[in-house]
C-alpha cells in the first residue's frame, strides 16, 4: 500500500516538473498566457505531490 502511495506522489512530482519545464520553455519565447497556462498546470500537480508525499510518508511510518 505505501508503495503505491510513493509512485502516486512520484508520478505528480515529473508532472509537477515537466509542466514546470514547459512554462520555462513559454515564456523564454515570450508566450506569457501559455506559460502562465503551464504554470498553473504545475502548480496544480505540486499541490497534488506533496498531498500524496504526506500520505505515503504517514504510511510508511505506520508500516514500521
Amino acid at each position: 500500500m505505501a508503495k503505491e502511495s510513493h509512485d502516486k506522489a512520484a508520478e505528480h512530482h515529473e508532472n509537477a516538473a515537466s509542466s514546470h519545464r514547459s512554462a520555462a520553455q513559454s515564456h523564454g519565447k515570450g508566450e506569457h498566457e501559455k506559460g502562465r497556462e503551464h504554470s498553473t498546470t504545475a502548480q496544480k500537480h505540486s499541490q497534488t505531490a506533496r498531498d500524496h508525499s504526506s500520505q505515503a510518508h504517514g504510511k510508511s511510518q505506520s508500516a514500521k
